[in-house]
């Protein structure tokens, strides 16, 4: 499994920390499926921006998540290695 960061640059218009927290929730319901976990995520709302952490076999995996569960896909993916 590879970790990754998921960035979101521009979310729709109006889109609050709640909405994202709703979006997350319903990554969670569907994340079994594609073998991914989401782990987090972080919101700035002023700025319309999200990032996702998220451990997945591949980064399309991680994409079909978002893609199934509200449609919101991230526009870049990282590898990341974690940091203590």
């Amino acid at each position: 499994m590879t970790l990754y960061m998921d960035v979101h640059e521009a979310l729709p218009e109006g889109t609050t920390a709640a909405d994202v927290a709703g979006a997350h929730a319903q990554d969670l319901l569907v994340q079994a499926k594609y073998a991914v976990s989401y782990r987090s995520y972080w919101v700035d709302e002023a700025n319309g921006k999200a990032w996702c952490l998220v451990e997945a076999p591949d980064a399309e995996s991680a994409a079909a998540v978002h893609r199934e569960a509200h449609g919101l896909v991230a526009d870049r993916l990282f590898p990341v290695v974690e940091g203590q």
